[in-house]
């Protein structure tokens, strides 16, 4: 799907020096190892550091081709947008609307309208399928950094520009992207004392969305498995017990994650896949126990303490949960056996939902302090608490895949909505649904599986 794409004509441009110089229509991006930029000298980059950090300016000219060439373009433009890592050029701004796949852009003009970075490109079919091919380009140098292919199904045409949009931002920023995801959340609709509840999944820009339940039974805290392939979920019986349930996408078969006939929720997988983590409400306690895929489960806590909301490091070693042990709801963190469990939390008010980083540097939690509640981050040994985003109710954090960016719901009265906030808490953008929507959880990226 993905690969280089090389012409075998040059190009031939001239600079503002006048001299004419042949530039390869391919110059591989150099893979670099610092997460978080670490720009090189003379490379053109972005530094993330908060305290040098500036968004890039960027033009994306419309791409030609395909009918759908405009489009694909228009969305690579509101994904960067949205990263809040770039800037992307007013379209009225632009010295050159359009310019033909297989010519240069009139570097000195785009630098003279502050362009440090140009997109270039055009949808082309390819046998049965669709192509996007696109150049990236360093407005002061002239030189084309990224020059890449990505072929997909047609009914999938969007997934383009987000394929094209995780390249720019990769090569850009040093870090992988987070466009070609999914979004799977409870859809929420009706008066707020009567709301109709339901699984829902879209595109992490909104696009796409498709319900996948019905809204007759109540269906809450979906979670993702590592491939994507398959949801965890709570479901609330007529009778009113709660079990952890697996859906799989594909084919749609359900099963229970556990025939213990106990109360399950709040579920997680582990990250190979094979087991999840949840919570089990037995003779007036809770406490965290590890679904294997054959039906039993094994304890992990015990006691009389309410523990929920668990989550794997991912290395499989380690679980960080939520527990009032010590009188209040804090955050622990033990081993993969229930082993060594310690507390992590120490600031004032409550916390809760913790959910690690895919890198394994941060935890995300909800604190609940007085009326306000906010979504922050701190280290796996508590050191580094950061809030990022505060309000009147912010809750359930999920991490993209790349460990920058999270989404949580906020509920500002009216009802709850999506939004997403990065590690360093400088952007907060909204993200758009049909109607009132909880409990996001944040797919791998689709490009992966």
């Amino acid at each position: 799907m993905n690969r280089p794409f090389q012409l075998f004509r040059p190009v031939f441009f001239m600079l503002g020096l006048g001299a004419a110089l042949a530039l390869p229509l391919l110059i591989k991006s150099e893979a670099r190892a610092q997460a978080g930029g670490g720009c090189r000298q003379g490379e053109l980059c972005i530094d993330l550091n908060p305290r040098n950090f500036k968004p890039m300016p960027i033009a994306i000219l419309d791409f030609s081709g395909e009918q759908q060439a405009v489009m694909v373009a228009e969305i690579i433009a509101s994904n960067l947008k949205r990263s809040g890592v770039f800037e992307p050029l007013d379209r009225t701004r632009f010295p050159e609307k359009q310019i033909g796949f297989d010519q240069v852009p009139n570097f000195p003009a785009w630098s003279a309208a502050g362009v440090q970075a140009i997109v270039t490109g055009r949808l082309v079919r390819d046998g049965g399928r669709l192509a996007v091919e696109y150049r990236l380009w360093d407005a002061t140098t002239g030189k084309q950094i990224v020059g890449q292919k990505h072929a997909i199904d047609p009914a999938n045409w969007r997934r383009l520009g987000h394929l094209a949009s995780d390249a720019v931002f990769e090569r850009m920023t040093g870090e992988s992207g987070f466009f070609d995801t999914r979004i799977i959340f409870v859809d929420e609709t009706g008066p707020k004392e009567k709301r109709r509840k339901r699984l829902a999944i879209m595109d992490s820009d909104g696009a796409n969305f498709r319900a996948i339940s019905s809204g007759s039974e109540l269906l809450i805290t979906p979670r993702y498995s590592p491939k994507g392939d398959r949801v965890a979920f709570m479901a609330l019986g007529d009778d009113g017990r709660a079990n952890v349930q697996i859906l799989d996408l594909a084919s749609g078969r359900r099963s229970l994650a556990a025939n213990s006939g106990a109360t399950t929720f709040a579920p997680r997988f582990a990250p190979d896949g094979t087991r999840l983590v949840l919570s089990v409400e037995q003779s007036g306690n809770t406490n965290l126990a590890l679904a294997d895929g054959t039906g039993g489960l094994r304890p992990l806590t015990s006691g009389g303490a309410i523990d929920t909301s668990p989550s794997f490091s991912p290395d499989g070693t380690q679980i960080v949960f939520e527990s009032d042990r010590g009188g209040g709801q804090q955050i622990y963190i033990m081993g993969a056996d229930g082993s060594g469990a310690r507390r992590i939390s120490f600031g004032e008010g409550r916390y809760s939902t913790p959910v690690w980083s895919p890198k394994g540097d941060l935890i995300a939690f909800t604190r609940q302090r007085g009326n306000t509640f906010a979504i922050g981050v701190m280290k796996p040994d508590g050191s580094g608490e950061r809030i990022l985003t505060e309000g009147y109710h912010n809750e359930g954090p999920t991490w993209a895949p790349n460990g920058r960016y999270i989404m949580f719901f906020r509920d500002s009265g009216g009802g709850p909505k999506l939004h997403m906030v990065d590690v360093s808490g400088r952007i907060d953008v909204p993200i758009p649904t049909p109607a009132y929507a909880s409990d996001p959880a944040w797919s791998p990226l689709l490009s992966a599986r």
